[in-house]
């Protein structure tokens, strides 16, 4: 049994569906929806940085999204049950999803995925992030804080006010720079020097990113040159059972110069970044 296989079928254990209330369901800004959901059940025990949820999202009049939506966990407690969610909405389940009202209930199966490596004895990391990939990696932050370690946070958005800076650290102190495409910080290349002028003068003990391609392709070619750096990516993909039954979110990495194919939300969806190979359907 590999390794993998081991991790998600400890996380199997304490995967069931949840029926759900909606504590609280608010807009963050003109593209993002906060969603907080309080369970019976003890989520914030079950769940771990990187992990997501399948959530069955409301049918509307005029929507009727038929697959339940993989979303990663924003975050969990201080109640057993409380469980919270950043999403973008755009399509027609994240568009159903932002009808529902408050005190309205919902369904979500999960914890699903392996997590984070993270080693409360690490005494630097950093984070890069793009957009919805803030909400991935908001818990691995607010763990990192609680272990006492140094945090460096890359944020990257279309513009100043795509940007939830407050959102992601939530009280974690951070070196904090914010790249944007408006006024082409954002571009590989000026990511590309600020990187290296960060790693140059202090590597982290790792580095994890979500929520761009592109950012991902620069962070794999940026680490070769930085060997002793632990690189990790939690994907984003299109799923359907979110189980590893279906096989529709099936990727190939390589491992040691073996080329697999790997489900992202049973292997994954946190993989070394050096690992991963070919296109990926991040935004």
């Amino acid at each position: 049994m590999s390794k993998n296989d081991q991790c998600f079928q400890r996380n199997a254990q304490s995967v069931a569906s949840h029926r759900c209330e909606v504590a609280e369901h608010r807009w963050v800004n003109a593209r993002y929806k906060y969603l907080r959901l309080a369970a019976e059940a003890d989520l914030a025990g079950a769940t771990r940085p990187g992990q997501f949820y399948q959530l069955r999202c409301p049918g509307t009049d005029a929507l009727q999204p038929f697959l339940l939506r993989p979303m990663s966990v924003y975050g969990t407690g201080p109640e057993a049950g409380s469980i919270e969610f950043l999403y973008n909405v755009t399509g027609v389940g994240t568009r159903a999803l932002a009808a529902l009202e408050q005190g309205g209930h919902m369904e979500i199966v999960g914890p699903l995925g392996n997590t984070f490596g993270f080693e409360p004895g690490f005494r630097h990391v950093m984070v890069v992030a793009r957009g919805v990939g803030l909400a991935t990696m908001a818990p691995l932050v607010r763990q990192a804080a609680a272990a006492g370690v140094r945090i460096t946070a890359i944020l990257s958005a279309r513009r100043p006010e795509d940007l939830m800076s407050e959102q992601f650290l939530r009280g974690a102190e951070a070196g904090l720079h914010c790249v944007y495409d408006s006024d082409g910080s954002a571009s590989v290349e000026s990511v590309e020097a600020l990187l290296r002028r960060l790693l140059d003068a202090d590597a982290p003990d790792a580095l994890y990113t979500c929520g761009s391609h592109r950012l991902l392709m620069l962070l794999q070619r940026l680490l070769a040159d930085y060997p002793q750096v632990r690189g990790e990516v939690a994907m984003e993909q299109r799923m359907a059972c979110g189980m590893g039954v279906c096989l529709s979110c099936v990727r190939m990495f390589d491992r040691e110069g073996d080329k697999q194919f790997l489900r992202v939300c049973r292997e994954g969806p946190v993989f070394p970044i050096r690992e991963v190979v070919g296109e990926v359907e991040f935004g």
